[in-house]
């Protein structure tokens, strides 16, 4: 994969620049979120979660929380659907759960357009070709998620992923950037059809009889593994 001077130098200055002002203009939007957060679903206001980044690098990716952490008589977390309350529903609807990964952008993790970070149990059901996604550094928004963001099926999300790996330049950034802002304000494709929360790549396969179980549980089993080494 060859890049231009965009991709190799710019895109990361423009990253700097960006979520810089963009952290100091929204930080009392930050606040503000941040302690209805605390005041509504508790302690800790940040999730963090473990996502592979460029080169599969593991990085720790910040969201404020949507979820509470009700559990059964077992002490196993409730399902997505249960611990998702209304105030988390506005949260993600309205992205702003997604700001705090500013500071992942600020850091170098993750750059304001790419493919977005998926899970690392997500990861290791790609293929070799699907993993090429990860040959850039991972996007706080990118084409798949301006192209039908949670509501169309992964095939077709990954695709986007390596369409845009292959196609780097400023004014399709600018573009993706701008189709953002307007699904963000239509609150479009936040979830899949059906469901509270998008589906695992996972669970898809194996709903879908891609994957049998047998190759599910192994899977896990690396991802598993994985989040250990690098929690």
């Amino acid at each position: 994969m060859r890049q231009g001077i965009y991709a190799r130098s710019i895109k990361r200055k423009l990253d700097i620049l960006l979520s810089g002002t963009a952290l100091v203009v929204l930080s009392p939007v930050m606040a503000v979120t941040a302690w209805q957060v605390r005041k509504k679903l508790g302690s800790p206001v940040l999730f963090t979660q473990l996502r592979p980044g460029k080169g599969e690098k593991i990085f720790k990716m910040y969201k404020f929380r949507t979820m509470t952490d009700e559990r059964d008589a077992k002490g196993n977390l409730l399902p997505d659907e249960q611990r998702l309350t209304e105030f988390g529903k506005f949260l993600r609807e309205s992205s702003l759960d997604e700001l705090p990964e500013l500071f992942n952008i600020l850091k170098g993790d993750m750059s304001i357009v790419g493919p977005r970070p998926q899970l690392v149990r997500d990861m290791v059901f790609m293929t070799k070709e699907q993993r090429r996604r990860h040959k850039v550094t991972q996007g706080l928004t990118g084409l798949a998620q301006v192209s039908g963001r949670n509501n169309i099926s992964w095939e077709e999300k990954l695709a986007y992923d390596q369409e845009y790996v292959k196609h780097i330049t400023f004014l399709g950034d600018l573009k993706i950037i701008f189709k953002t802002i307007g699904n963000v304000l239509k609150k479009e494709d936040i979830n899949t059809d059906g469901m509270a929360t998008a589906e695992d790549f996972g669970d898809y396969l194996l709903r879908t009889g891609q994957v049998d179980q047998k190759t599910y549980d192994r899977k896990q089993r690396i991802a598993r593994r994985i989040c250990e080494k690098n929690s």
